[in-house]
């Protein structure tokens, strides 16, 4: 899987950068770091099979809608639905903001997302497991079409994808 991003990448830098914004992006895959407790045995690196779905809202929007799956510290896939916004754009740099639902759903697929952790917390006051994701990231746009992005998940873990634009 590394190595089909990393041919992707290449392939799509021969196209030239343009200022346009694209309306849909994918985010094929993410390296995820529990910096804050890294001793304990959680679902990270490329283990967390993240796949995600962007929609900017219009072609001039600094707001994108977006939908995925991951499977969260505890190896439960979780259903991921949020909202994305560019607080920065600096050339090929962007600043951004995720805000996003990570938790169950009603597929049986997801339906143990709030087994443990904060998931488990939030489902025994509440009755939904879940966990309220803020992420902030800078995103470095290497053509039209691919961009990389560091980041940090509150309260640390560090993320670390690519996303392709269309």
């Amino acid at each position: 899987m590394k190595y089909l991003v990393a041919v992707l990448i290449l392939s799509y830098s021969t196209f030239a950068m343009c200022s346009e914004k694209t309306l849909y992006a994918i985010n094929p895959t993410a390296f995820v770091y529990h910096a804050y407790n890294p001793a304990k045995s959680y679902t990270q690196y490329f283990q967390n099979q993240y796949v995600a779905f962007e929609r900017r809202l219009s072609p001039d929007s600094d707001y994108s809608l977006a939908i995925g799956s991951l499977k969260n510290s505890f190896a439960d896939r979780c259903l991921l639905l949020g909202v994305r916004k560019d607080w920065i754009t600096e050339g090929r740099w962007i600043f951004k903001g995720g805000y996003a639902y990570a938790g169950e759903f009603f597929l049986n697929t997801f339906s143990h997302c709030g087994d443990e952790g904060v998931y488990k917390n939030i489902k025994d006051v509440t009755g939904i497991g879940f966990a309220p994701y803020i992420y902030h990231a800078l995103q470095y746009n290497i053509n039209k079409s691919a961009s990389v992005e560091g980041g940090v998940i509150l309260p640390g873990i560090v993320i670390f994808s690519v996303q392709l634009h269309f």
